[in-house]
Order: C-alpha cells, then sequence, then structure tokens
C-alpha cells in the first residue's frame, strides 16, 4: 500500500495531521532515497490524525469544537459508531434493537393494554412488530442528524463555535490547510454513512408500510349488526337487554323470543 505523509501545519509545531492514502496507481515519494511504490488496492482514504494541543492564537476553536474533534469523538460513540462499522454488524445490531423492543414493549403493551386483544392476536402481533421498527427509525434517524452535523462543518469553510457560552457566539475562517483536511474527512468518510443511513431509511419506510398495509387488510373480528342479526356488539349491549331496561323504545315491535 503507497504511503504518503503529508504534514499540514495551521498551527505552528502544535498540530500535526497524517493522512495515509492508497490508491490504484503508482506514486513516487521522495525520501532520503527514492522509492517507488506499486498499489494495487481499490482508492481508499483511511485518516488517522495525530492531533497535539493546539496554539490559541492561530486556531481560537475550542478543542472540543473543532469539527475534526466532533468526528473523532462521533466516530467512536454509542450508538453513532455503530453506522461507520461494517454493514452486517450494522443491521444485525439494529434488528436487535427491533425485534428486543418489539418482544417486550410492543407486545405486551398491544397485547394486554387493548380492548378484546385475544379475539384478534394477528393485529397484535403486526402492531408490536410496527412499534419495533418504528423505534428502529427513531434510532436510525438520530444517527442521521449526528453524521450529518459533523459532516456539514467539516466541509464548511467556516466554523461556528463559542467560547464560555452561548451568548458570545464566534465564527472563525478555516485555512486553506484546514479546509482541504475536513473537506477529505467528510467526502470520505462522512458521505458514506450518510448514504447507507439513507438507505437504511428507506427500508424502513418500506417495512412500515406494509405493516400498515398488512394491519389494514386484517379481517375484522367484530361483525356488523345485519351480518350478526343484533344491534350492538355481542355480550356488551344488544337488543335483549335494551328491551329490559327500556322498554318503552321496543313498543310495537315482535318480542325475539316469539
Amino acid at each position: 500500500m503507497a504511503i504518503i505523509h503529508i504534514r499540514m501545519s495551521p498551527f505552528p509545531s502544535s498540530t500535526k495531521t497524517i493522512f495515509f492514502i492508497s490508491t490504484n496507481k503508482s506514486i513516487t515519494t521522495t525520501t532520503t532515497t527514492n522509492t517507488t511504490i506499486n498499489n494495487k488496492n481499490k482508492t481508499k482514504l483511511l485518516p488517522l490524525l495525530c492531533l497535539s494541543s493546539r496554539n490559541g492564537t492561530e486556531c481560537p476553536v475550542p478543542l472540543e469544537q473543532q469539527p475534526i474533534n466532533e468526528y473523532q469523538s462521533l466516530s467512536t460513540s454509542f450508538p453513532f459508531s455503530w453506522a461507520a462499522g461494517d454493514v452486517v454488524e450494522f443491521g444485525s445490531r439494529l434488528f436487535v434493537v427491533g425485534f428486543s423492543f418489539a418482544l417486550f414493549v410492543g407486545l405486551p403493551v398491544a397485547w394486554f393494554g387493548a380492548v378484546g386483544a385475544q379475539s384478534e392476536p394477528a393485529k397484535k402481533i403486526v402492531g408490536a412488530a410496527s412499534s419495533g421498527v418504528l423505534a428502529v427509525t427513531f434510532a436510525v434517524v438520530r444517527m442521521y442528524l449526528g453524521w450529518a452535523y459533523v459532516g456539514n462543518r467539516l466541509l464548511s469553510a467556516t466554523v461556528e463555535y463559542e467560547e464560555t457560552g452561548w451568548y458570545d457566539g464566534q465564527i472563525w475562517v478555516k485555512t486553506p490547510e484546514v479546509l482541504a483536511r475536513d473537506r477529505l474527512l467528510g467526502s470520505f468518510s462522512v458521505k458514506p454513512v450518510l448514504n447507507r443511513l439513507k438507505i437504511t431509511l428507506i427500508g424502513l419506510a418500506a417495512c412500515l408500510g406494509a405493516c400498515a398495509l398488512t394491519f389494514s387488510n386484517i379481517d375484522e373480528s367484530y361483525l356488523t349488526s345485519r351480518e350478526t342479526g343484533v344491534r350492538a356488539i355481542p355480550g356488551a349491549y344488544n337488543d335483549e337487554s335494551a328491551r329490559s331496561f327500556e322498554p318503552d323504545a321496543f313498543c310495537g315491535e315482535p318480542d325475539l323470543q316469539e
């Protein structure tokens, strides 16, 4: 793998950034001895950041508010790190979260929190599955918002920051070296994660639509009065009980037992 060491010093003798870049072309680098390295891998960018203390005279942005450090923090935090990992691992974690929520939260609420749950088990199961998909959707939306925020700060030419609090917001214009570094990181590391999350959201929306369609197509267990021959829900308030409590309302009508 061809390795190019790029040193960018927006902060003199204080900050150093090293990028390891692999390309599909032959790259010649000049060191103490000239060497030619051939790389056969696909184009890939793996930024490894080596940051030391900053010089406040050059960059007034606090360390925790610098986009490059925000990216580092986001890529290792829960659950945002899931989106930047392996695709299979990312999908399996989302499945476990959705299944656990549907089994331990959605199913008990749907089964015991509604009237007549025993008569419509299919609807309760579909409702529990829908709750699991909805919980995963909220989690993915939260991941997308976090990665989009960091990506926008990396790709932007300016950095908004707060010196001590919300009342003293400032704007710092990035130097050309910092802007080039941040845009490389945003283009090759953040944008693929955002594309993965967009595809995941489309799939989750399709699952929610399928659940809603299945729920609406399940036959109702409660039939209308014309189909059952009664005027109300069976076992709750029918014609016979109404006749005993309100006889005046049924004057002139034949008795049900005749």
